[in-house]
């Protein structure tokens, strides 16, 4: 559940008790890489006030800034993650995702975040059934509860590992 701060809370006693061992964390790329954050703002700048100038329309440029916005959106508010024993919930800006650990069958780690697969062998699916938590700094912890609950760990396909 979130409270009005944006962060996810336990509800009632019962998720009081579930929220003693749960793991809440936040990961906000545009303040992890402030260059790159200041070129893609220039980029989005530019591209609305192309265009503006190309259709001579506000609604297009308009609509270029929507889009913009709501795609880059887990980059530049920040995402808050809850890992409990109950599942996994994310908290975007744009949704809330919950999602129970008996959902989950696999996971493949990489130096950004983790994987968390629907199937127990390596599918081409994956990448849109799944769901993917960035670490944030807090890897191991991360990988150390996620491997109470899913007993699968998987290499990557080209043989990498985390």
């Amino acid at each position: 559940m979130m409270d009005d701060s944006g962060k996810i809370s336990a509800k009632s006693e019962v998720d009081t008790e579930a929220a003693v061992d749960a793991f809440n964390w936040s990961c906000h790329p545009l303040k992890k890489r402030p260059l790159v954050s200041v070129a893609v703002t220039l980029f989005v700048i530019f591209a609305v006030v192309y265009v503006y100038y190309s259709f001579d329309s506000v609604g297009f440029a308009l609509l270029t800034f929507i889009v913009f916005s709501l795609s880059l959106a887990r980059y530049y508010f920040p995402t808050h993650y809850r890992l409990s024993e109950k599942g996994v919930t994310i908290k975007t800006p744009t949704q809330t995702i919950s999602k129970a650990w008996s959902e989950y069958r696999s996971f493949y780690p990489d130096k950004n975040g983790v994987l968390l697969s629907p199937f127990a062998e390596p599918s081409r699916l994956e990448n849109f059934r799944g769901i993917y938590l960035m670490y944030g700094g807090k890897r191991e912890r991360i990988l150390s509860f996620i491997g109470q609950y899913i007993g699968k760990q998987e290499k990557y396909p080209n043989g990498k590992s985390s």
